[in-house]
């Protein structure tokens, strides 16, 4: 039997449609699943967004201010998709209120608020997920079956990176993502936090780190109006900017391995080239988020010259055959949000955790606080 969950989106800015977007399509690419989402309500502080959203997407009302989602009878899972200055207080409100939580990454802006959330969410005995939606790619999937059963060898290293030039206009308009007590360490929060989760989900526990951060463009253009994504802005008064453009980081695993993370939202040339190498003593794996259905992959005996082969993903693939019936058809973004919405709907259902929990929040967010300190302190930071 098939039961239906009434379900609310918490901020509707671009990630806010993308939830939506993502519920709507669960009946097509999953229909097995034993709860339907139902579009109940939305809100958003910008005037008439709301209601721009509950025409287009059918929302059944809406609201300027969150807290009435939190009071609402008829909402039972709220995806929080608001700024995240504002994660902590709308989480822990909603868990507070029985109410199960999707909630985007970072989650807050320090690992404090993260394991608020999440100690939040174990009081009331809710479901979450957190938008960790990189590593619900299926080529992710399989490399990381391949390092699990071992056919890499022992893991040596590996380097992530994420690099982007969302940022990079120097006209870009000061928002919150740019002060730090709205927008916390900036690109750490930003890209460094899926970074981290990749590593983790790949490779295990991160026992230490050494980072170096810096700001590139120091100061830009307040907005005279409402902002939303990344919008560009002149002639406005110049503010400073609080919170990182890059880091470099590296990595000691407790595993033994090594690795380096790098992340930049100033990097001209750069459109979400985001990617890992991992090398074993055996073999190695190769992926970009920009080729997202290919995996290189290096495995045999030869050590020297070993070639590596191209892996296209298909149905056998983590969550790939709910979107495609054969290999080397492409999946997208949105994809990824589908997947990540049908675990938080199956973990509702069957009450087990399915995808990125908040533990992975917490540990993604304890590494971004060790990469601040570590960068201030110019010293390593343990994080056992």
């Amino acid at each position: 039997m098939v039961s239906t969950l009434g379900v609310a989106v918490v901020g509707f800015g671009w990630m806010g449609r993308v939830h939506t977007q993502a519920y709507q399509r669960i009946p097509h690419h999953f229909p097995q699943l034993s709860v339907r989402p139902e579009l109940v309500a939305v809100a958003e502080e910008v005037p008439g967004r709301a209601e721009e959203a509950a025409a287009q997407f059918g929302f059944a009302s809406t609201a300027r201010d969150w807290r009435e989602v939190v009071k609402d009878p008829r909402v039972q899972a709220v995806s929080i998709t608001a700024p995240n200055f504002l994660h902590r207080e709308i989480g822990v409100a909603m868990a507070e209120a029985g109410k199960h939580i999707w909630i985007e990454k970072p989650v807050g802006l320090t690992a404090e608020d993260a394991r608020a959330v999440a100690d939040a969410v174990a009081a009331a005995g809710v479901r979450s997920t957190v938008g960790f939606n990189y590593r619900n790619a299926p080529a992710v999937v399989h490399a990381r079956e391949l390092i699990a059963s071992g056919e890499l060898g022992t893991v040596t290293h590996v380097r992530v990176r994420l690099f982007s030039d969302y940022a990079a206009h120097p006209d870009g308009a000061l928002t919150w993502r740019y002060e730090r007590a709205r927008g916390g360490g900036g690109v750490l929060g930003d890209l460094a936090s899926h970074g981290v989760d990749l590593a983790r989900f790949l490779l295990g526990d991160i026992a230490a780190l050494a980072a170096d951060t810096a700001v590139f463009i120091p100061q830009r253009a307040r907005p005279t109006g409402a902002t939303a994504g990344h919008t560009l802005a002149t002639g406005g008064e110049l503010g400073p900017v609080e919170n990182e453009d890059y880091v470099s980081c590296l990595l000691r695993f407790a595993s033994g391995a090594r690795g380096v993370l790098e992340a930049c939202r100033v990097s001209v040339g750069e459109q979400n080239n985001y990617g890992f190498e991992v090398h074993g003593t055996r073999g190695a794996v190769f992926w970009d988020y920009r080729r997202m259905g290919e995996l290189g992959v290096s495995r045999g005996t030869s050590y020297q010259d070993q070639p590596v082969s191209t892996v296209f993903v298909g149905p056998g693939h983590g969550e790939y055959g709910a979107f495609q019936p054969g290999a080397a058809n492409a999946m997208g973004y949105d994809d990824l949000k589908v997947i990540e919405a049908h675990a938080f709907l199956r973990s509702i259902a069957e009450g087990t955790a399915y995808g990125a929990t908040l533990d992975d929040a917490v540990h993604s967010a304890t590494a971004l606080d060790a990469m601040s300190r570590s960068a201030a302190q110019g010293t390593w930071v343990s994080l056992g």
